[in-house]
């Protein structure tokens, strides 16, 4: 078996084992703080993966200097704006799904989603 790709790209590899553990802890938590660290986990992987494939070795910020105006001297700007824009939505999710978190444990006492499930099943709804 051939590791050399996977040495040479080991960001990407970090990025897709990051996905991994939270896609992995998304599905097998019960407990709902765990999922929301889980789905956090995740977006920080996209985010790692769309910076990596956003940057090319030896070109720079898309900022015009010394009137050099070449396209090839200067990197992508799209990816970073997506990241960026990626990082403000999460961070509004993550607080809804919190705050939502909250007022599940105020009603039930449990932040266990078995045990929710279990007690909206007892109530009819």
């Amino acid at each position: 078996m051939n590791f050399s790709g996977l040495l040479t790209n080991y960001e990407e590899a970090i990025a897709m084992i990051l996905f991994a553990i939270g896609f992995s802890n998304l599905l097998l938590q019960k407990n709902l703080i765990k999922k929301i660290i889980g789905l956090n986990i995740m977006d920080t992987a996209m985010y790692l993966f769309l910076a990596l494939k956003g940057y090319i070795a030896g070109r720079k910020a898309p900022i015009v200097v010394d009137g050099v105006q070449s396209v090839e001297a200067y990197i992508n700007p799209i990816p970073a704006g997506l990241v960026l824009t990626g990082i403000v939505v999460s961070v509004s999710v993550s607080a809804l799904m919190l705050s939502l978190t909250i007022r599940l444990y105020r009603r039930y006492h449990t932040l266990n989603l078995d045990e929710i499930t279990t007690m909206l099943e007892k109530e009819g709804l």
